[in-house]
C-alpha cells in the first residue's frame, strides 16, 4: 500500500509529462484511445483500489491514501478530459512511412524482407486461410455463404459468459496438450481469468504474467466486456462462439502465452528470462493456435476449424492493416472494412481492430512471427522425426526465453540469423 501511494503521489509529475509530449493536433484514434486509458484509471482508483486496501491497520497510511487517490482520480480525469478538448482538431495524422517501419521491423525483431515481400506473404496466408475456411464451411454449413457459416459458429456462446466460458476451457486445453505430449508443461503455477480492468479494455483479450523474479504467482487471462455504448446487437456480437473462444484460450494460455513464460522464466539464460520480443511471443501464442488444431483439438471438427480459421483470419487483416495503413495508402475506415469483410468482425471488433493498427503497428507480429516459427519447425524437425519431433521443437524453441526468431533460428540451424517466412507448397494446396 505504501509503494502504490508512492506512484500515485508521483502521477501529477508523470500526467504534466504526457500533456508536454502530446503535441496536438492529436490522430483521432490516439485521443479515444487515451480517453479509455486514463478515464479507465480513473474508475479503477475511484472504485477498486481502495477495495485492496481495507484489511490494511494503519490509520496514517489510509489517510495518506486518501489524499493521494483523490489526487490520482482528478488527475487521470483531468487529462481524459483534456484529450476530449482535442476532438474538434483530430486529424488522421498516423502513418510510420516506409522507411521508419522497415526500421521498425530490423530494430525489434531482425526482419529485413522488403515490404512489398512482406505484403505479398501476408495475403498469400489470407488467401490459405481463406480456402481453408470455405472448405470447412462447405462441410459444416453447405450451400451457405461464409458470412453465414462464421455467424453460426459465432451464434454458439459460452455458458454465462466469455469468462465462465473460458474459465471452463483452460482444464480440456491443458490435459489435450499433456495426452498429445506436444510440449512440456513446467511448474504448478495456475492461470486464472477474470473481466479486463476498465482502463485497459481496448482489445477483447489478454494475460498479465508474473515476471522472472516473482515465484510462484498466478497469471490472470483478462477478457474485456463489450463497450456498453455500442448498441445491444453489438455487444452481443462482441461475445465469441465458443469454438472461437477455444482458440483465444489456447492462444493466451494453454499451450500460448502462459505455458511460453513459464519456460522463459526458468530460462537458464539471463537474457531469455528478462526480455521477450513481440513477434517471438504473439507468433508462438497464434502459431499454438494452428498447431493445436492440427493435433485434434476437440476431434478438429469443422466447427472447430472455423473457430481457428477465425483467428488466423484477424491476424492475417492485422498483418495487412498494419501495412497498408502505415506504408501505402489504406486508411482507418479501409482497415476496418477489411476486418469485417475478410476476418469476418462484427462492428465493435472491426473498430477496436482498426484503430489498435495506428497506434501499435507492430501488430502484424502475430502473423510474422506465426510463419516464422513454422518454417523453422519445418526445417529443424525434417532431420530429427517430423511430426513426432513437435514436442523436442516445441521445448527446444522455448528454451530460448523470446530473443528475434531470426537469432533463435542461428541457434537452432546453425548458420545465417535471417527472417525465413513459411508458404504452404504449391503442391498441398490442390
Amino acid at each position: 500500500m505504501a509503494s502504490f501511494v508512492t506512484y500515485e503521489d508521483n502521477l501529477p509529475a508523470a500526467v504534466a509529462q504526457i500533456r508536454a509530449n502530446l503535441q496536438a493536433p492529436l490522430a483521432a484514434s490516439y485521443i479515444d484511445y487515451g480517453i479509455g486509458v486514463f478515464g479507465g484509471l480513473a474508475d479503477f482508483f475511484q472504485n477498486d483500489v481502495p477495495k485492496a486496501f481495507t484489511s490494511v491497520d494503519d490509520k496514517g497510511l489510509q489517510e495518506h491514501f486518501k489524499t493521494s487517490n483523490a489526487k490520482a482520480i482528478a488527475t487521470m480525469r483531468d487529462l481524459a478530459a483534456w484529450l476530449k478538448s482535442q476532438k474538434p482538431h483530430a486529424t488522421q495524422n498516423f502513418a510510420l512511412g516506409a522507411d521508419k517501419f522497415a526500421k521498425m521491423l530490423h530494430a525489434t525483431e531482425r526482419v529485413d524482407i522488403p515490404i512489398d515481400q512482406l505484403k505479398k506473404a501476408g495475403e498469400a496466408d489470407l488467401a490459405r486461410n481463406l480456402a481453408s475456411l470455405k472448405s470447412a464451411c462447405d462441410d459444416f454449413l453447405p450451400g451457405k455463404s461464409l458470412t453465414d457459416c462464421v455467424a453460426k459458429v459465432e451464434a454458439d456462446k459460452p455458458v454465462g459468459g466469455a469468462v465462465e466460458g473460458a474459465r471452463a476451457q483452460l482444464a480440456g486445453l491443458r490435459q489435450f496438450i499433456i495426452d498429445k505430449d506436444l510440449v512440456t508443461i513446467p511448474g504448478t503455477e495456475q492461470a486464472k481469468v477474470d473481466e479486463a480492468p476498465p482502463f485497459n479494455r481496448w482489445n477483447f483479450a489478454y494475460i498479465e504474467i508474473p515476471g522472472p523474479y516473482e515465484k510462484g504467482l498466478p497469471s490472470t487471462y483478462y477478457i474485456a466486456p463489450p463497450d456498453p455504448k455500442w448498441s445491444k446487437a453489438e455487444q452481443e456480437a462482441y461475445v465469441p462462439g465458443k469454438a472461437v473462444l477455444l482458440f483465444t484460450s489456447a492462444h493466451e494460455v494453454f499451450p500460448g502465452h502462459f505455458v511460453q513464460f513459464l519456460h522463459a522464466n526458468r530460462s537458464d539464460w539471463i537474457f531469455g528470462r528478462l526480455f521477450v520480443g513481440y513477434a517471438y511471443a504473439e507468433g508462438w501464442a497464434h502459431y499454438c493456435e494452428e498447431m493445436m488444431f492440427d493435433a485434434g483439438l476437440e476431434d478438429a471438427t469443422p466447427e472447430v476449424h472455423i473457430g481457428q480459421l477465425t483467428e488466423a483470419l484477424l491476424r492475417n487483416v492485422r498483418f495487412l492493416s498494419s501495412i497498408g495503413m502505415h506504408t501505402g495508402s489504406m486508411t482507418m475506415a479501409d482497415s476496418e472494412k477489411m476486418f469485417r469483410e475478410k476476418a469476418f468482425q462484427d462492428g465493435g471488433n472491426a473498430r477496436q481492430q482498426a484503430a489498435r493498427g495506428t497506434y501499435d503497428p507492430a501488430y502484424l507480429n502475430y502473423t510474422l512471427g506465426k510463419l516464422m516459427i513454422m518454417q523453422l519447425r519445418e526445417d529443424w524437425t525434417k532431420t530429427r522425426g517430423g511430426r513426432t519431433g513437435w514436442k523436442a521443437f516445441h521445448d527446444q524453441f522455448l528454451s530460448y526465453g523470446g530473443p528475434p526468431i531470426p537469432l533463435v533460428r542461428a541457434q537452432m540451424l546453425g548458420g545465417k540469423a535471417e527472417a525465413v517466412l513459411w508458404q504452404k507448397p504449391a503442391e498441398a494446396t490442390k
